[in-house]
C-alpha cells in the first residue's frame, strides 16, 4: 500500500469516526433541544396550576370566613377533576392514535364515539320522552354509555384488523360511515321532537364540564389512571410503530396486535370523556398539533407529559376566562372546537392531503 492510499484510508476512518460521534439515539437532538423542553414543560404546569386555582378561589362570591366557602369550593373542585379526566383522556388518546395511524390530522373522533353519544341520548327523548333523559344519570347510565361505546370499537376493531382483509384504513373509513350514518339518524329525530324537547338535548350535546357528575368519579378515576398508565408503559412500543408497519415488524413488534391493544386503550379512554363531559371533536386534535410543535422529539415518553401538560392549561384557561373575564359560561367548548377547527384546517391545507 503506497502512502497516497494509506493516507486516504485514514482520513476516511477518521471522518466515519466523527460522524459515528453525532449519531445519537437520544430522545433530543442536542442538550439545547432537552433544556427548551423541560423548561417550557415546567412553564406550562405551572400555568395549568395558576389557571386551575383561579378557578376555584377567583370571583368567589361567598367571603373566605363563611362556612358556606368550602361547598362553592368543593362544587368547583368537581369540574376542575372533570376538566383533568378531559385533558388525559383526549391527550393521552389522540397522541396515540395518530402514531399507530402514522397520521398527525385523523383524530379518535371520527371512530364515531360523539355520533354514538348524540344517538343514545337523542333515542332516549325521542321514544321515551323528556323524563326519561332527566331521569338517564347516575352510575347506571353511565357505565351503560361507556360499555356501549367500547363494544361498538371491539367489534369494528375486531371485524376488520383481524380477518383477511384487515386494515387501518379501512377500519378508519368504515368508522368515518358509521359515524355519519348514527348522525344523521340523530338530526332526523331531533328534527321531530317539539322545541321545548330540543333545548333540553341541545344542553346535554353540547360537550361541557358541568355534563359531569361526581358520582362518577370512584369508577372513572381509577379507569383513567390505570389505562393512562398502561398506554405510558406502552411508550416505546408506539415509537416503533409510529415508523409503520413494514418497519415496526422488522424490529420484531407485533404490529397488528399491538396496535389493536392501543385501541382499546383509546376506545376506552374516549367513552370515558364523552360519557362524562359530552363531545369534544377537535380538542385533542389541537392538544395534540400543539405537543408536536413543543416537544421536537419522536419519543412518546416525553411527548405524552407534554400533551397533558398543554390540554389541562387548554382546558383550565379556557373554562378561567370565559367564565372570569368575559362572563360567557355556555360558549367555552363552542370556542375550543373553534380554535381546534381553525387549526386542523390550516394544517390540513399546508400538508393537502389526509
Amino acid at each position: 500500500m503506497n502512502t497516497l492510499e494509506y493516507r486516504n484510508k485514514e482520513n476516511v476512518e477518521i471522518d466515519s469516526s466523527l460522524h459515528n460521534e453525532k449519531r445519537s439515539a437520544r430522545a433530543f437532538r442536542s442538550k439545547k433541544e432537552e433544556r427548551r423542553y423541560w423548561i417550557l414543560l415546567i412553564t406550562l404546569i405551572a400555568l395549568g396550576i395558576l389557571s386551575s386555582y383561579g378557578l376555584l378561589v377567583y370571583n368567589n362570591p361567598v367571603p373566605l370566613d363563611s362556612p358556606s366557602f368550602i361547598p362553592v369550593v368543593m362544587r368547583r373542585i368537581v369540574a376542575l377533576v372533570a376538566m383533568i379526566i378531559a385533558a388525559v383522556c383526549h391527550s393521552l388518546s389522540t397522541v396515540a392514535f395518530q402514531s399507530i395511524t402514522n397520521n398527525r390530522i385523523i383524530t379518535p373522533s371520527l371512530l364515531g364515539f360523539e355520533s354514538l353519544y348524540s344517538t343514545i341520548h337523542t333515542s332516549t327523548i325521542f321514544f321515551f320522552g323528556v323524563g326519561a333523559l332527566m331521569n338517564f344519570t347516575g352510575v347506571v347510565p353511565f357505565v351503560f354509555q361507556v360499555i356501549v361505546m367500547v363494544l361498538m370499537s371491539l367489534i369494528l376493531y375486531g371485524w376488520l384488523l383481524s380477518g383477511k382483509y384487515g386494515n387501518l384504513q379501512i377500519m378508519l373509513l368504515v368508522g368515518i360511515i358509521i359515524g355519519t350514518g348514527l348522525k344523521s339518524v340523530s338530526s332526523f329525530m331531533r328534527r321531530l321532537l317539539a322545541p321545548s324537547e330540543f333545548d333540553i338535548l341541545q344542553a346535554r350535546l353540547f360537550g361541557s364540564v358541568n355534563n359531569a357528575n361526581s358520582e362518577y368519579f370512584p369508577i372513572v378515576i381509577p379507569m383513567v389512571i390505570i389505562v393512562a398508565l398502561l398506554l405510558l408503559a406502552n411508550s416505546k412500543n408506539l415509537n416503533v410503530l409510529s415508523l409503520g408497519k413494514d418497519v415496526s415488524t422488522s424490529f420484531g413488534v407485533k404490529h397488528q396486535s399491538s396496535i389493536i391493544y392501543t385501541l382499546i386503550l383509546v376506545s376506552v379512554l374516549m367513552s370515558i370523556s364523552t360519557a362524562l363531559v359530552g363531545p369534544l371533536t377537535f380538542y385533542g386534535f389541537l392538544v395534540a398539533t400543539l405537543s408536536y410543535q413543543a416537544a421536537p422529539t419522536y419519543d412518546h415518553r416525553y411527548i405524552f407529559p407534554m400533551a397533558l401538560a398543554i390540554g389541562f392549561l387548554i382546558i383550565t384557561g379556557a373554562y378561567f376566562l370565559m367564565y372570569h373575564v368575559f362572563n360567557a359560561q355556555g360558549v367555552v367548548s363552542v370556542i375550543i372546537e373553534l380554535f381546534g377547527g381553525i387549526i386542523f384546517l390550516i394544517v390540513l391545507l399546508r400538508k393537502r392531503s389526509l
